[in-house]
């Protein structure tokens, strides 16, 4: 079992200086305000009757609520290593640069993720099984040169994120999350822990060494874990993790409204005592209640809980349609208690974080 005993900095001595700066000021963002985020809040959303809009210039569901975007927008490369214009999503890997690079202007934060189909088989997706994939990679040497081909592709594209004056953008790179799951291929009962560890540190080091990515910070995020030993199991090392994390989603309200805060909460603490015990700021990498069918679930559930956790951000997942929803949108029954948080000043949106200048000293 992994031990988090000392604090520990940043992973990447040659991070450009704006990486650098915005790690010291995420890692002392405790008592400042916690940063909503939402995932691909830029790329498309909902209109007032239930229809998707998508790929409008400065749109988003939360800015069309409260005059402003979330202080965190996420993003997903899947499908970038085969080499497709748009991710799985169909979102445009060439909007999304630009939707990154404007972000970052306007002072927010952007947090990226990836759902890769197979290295062995791409022809499956990061949800269909190939048994052992990580062992697969790292004991067949073609396996191997294929998956850093596509870690190529990521680094370019991370390497390609420069303002107009030629400023590489930082980013919290967020890979092979909720693996205390078994739904991805490289999920907990697809490989060991010593396989899943290995092959964390192998994809880090052709990142931030050989291809020198100097604008990532490297999450580590599990699904719901039972206790530290369960969190701590598949931890790559201090070396290799610059943010700790977790995803989790409220199902089945409001029968389980009480039971969601009590697991949310259990796992929030056992965060901070690492985070403090680490110096890595932590965060609640994906989480959401679908169709927010509970319409004071964010001051009610959600606020009380994570208002005062020292969790330096949480990202609720993507308005995609109608039936599948997290963020709320004009005409939704949850707009008023959404701005309600927001009043609280415990919840940031861009204003908020954009006072904090996360990118300078």
């Amino acid at each position: 079992m992994a031990v988090i005993c000392v604090a520990h900095a940043q992973i990447n001595p040659r991070a450009t200086a704006l990486t650098q700066n915005l790690y010291a000021k995420l890692a002392s963002s405790v008592g400042k305000g916690v940063y909503f985020g939402h995932q691909d809040a830029l790329a498309y959303g909902l209109n007032a009757d239930g229809t998707r809009w998508v790929g409008h210039a400065d749109r988003s569901d939360v800015k069309s609520v409260t005059g402003q975007h979330p202080a965190v927008i996420g993003y997903d490369l899947g499908h970038l290593e085969l080499d497709s214009l748009r991710n799985l999503d169909k979102v445009p890997f060439s909007r999304m640069k630009e939707n990154i690079v404007a972000t970052y202007r306007r002072g927010g934060l952007n947090t990226i993720s990836w759902h890769p189909n197979n290295p062995v088989d791409p022809k499956k997706s990061t949800w269909d099984k190939e048994e052992f994939t990580i062992r697969k990679i790292l004991n067949n040497e073609n396996h191997r040169k294929n998956y850093l081909s596509w870690l190529d592709k990521l680094a370019d594209f991370f390497l390609d994120l420069k303002t107009p004056e030629g400023e590489l953008v930082p980013v919290i790179f967020r890979p092979f999350h909720e693996h205390t799951g078994s739904w991805f291929w490289w999920g907990a009962d697809h490989c060991t822990p010593e396989e899943y560890i290995t092959f964390w540190q192998m994809s880090v080091n052709y990142l931030l060494k050989t291809r020198q990515v100097n604008n990532l910070l490297i999450a580590y995020s599990t699904d719901a874990f039972r206790d530290r030993a369960h969190y701590l199991e598949r931890y790559p090392g201090h070396a290799y993790t610059d943010l700790i994390g977790m995803d989790t989603y409220h199902r089945n309200a409001p029968e389980s409204n009480a039971s969601f805060q009590s697991e949310l909460s259990r796992m929030l603490s056992i965060l901070k005592v690492l985070s403090d015990e680490s110096g890595k700021p932590f965060a609640v990498t994906e989480m959401g209640l679908e169709q927010i069918t509970v319409h004071d679930w964010w001051t009610r559930i959600l606020l009380p809980v994570i208002g005062d956790s020292g969790a330096t951000y949480f990202l609720v997942w993507r308005n995609g349609y109608d039936k599948h929803y997290y963020a709320p949108y004009p005409g939704h029954p949850s707009v008023l208690d959404f701005r309600k948080m927001i009043r609280s000043k415990k919840i940031l949106l861009e204003k908020g974080i954009r006072k904090q200048n996360i990118y300078q000293r």
